[in-house]
């Protein structure tokens, strides 16, 4: 069930978690596409591509709480890889 004070990439985030159990992922870019042009407006972006910073961020913000994993060509990346680490696609799903 979704907080009412989350932002929509959270809202989003949450859905693509409660209907793809572990072991499928997803890509944080399903998350972005996935925003309405009002929620884009809300997060002031005009097309998904703007507000992949953002998910990228708020599914690290997960992963630092143990949320989530993140993986990077299948492997889950290590507790200690910082966001600024990670160059290139990603997937996440939800921690087992």
């Amino acid at each position: 069930m979704a907080n009412s004070n989350a932002s929509p990439i959270q809202t989003h985030l949450q859905r693509f978690l409660e209907t793809r159990q572990p072991p499928k992922t997803f890509c944080p870019s399903e998350v972005a596409r996935a925003l309405s042009n009002e929620e884009l407006q809300t997060e002031g972006a005009k097309e998904w591509r703007e507000v992949m910073p953002t998910v990228r961020e708020v599914v690290w913000e997960m992963r630092d709480r143990g949320e989530v994993e993140v993986l990077q060509k299948g492997e889950v990346l290590a507790a200690d890889t910082t966001l600024d680490q990670v160059k290139g696609p990603i997937r996440v799903r939800k921690a087992v």
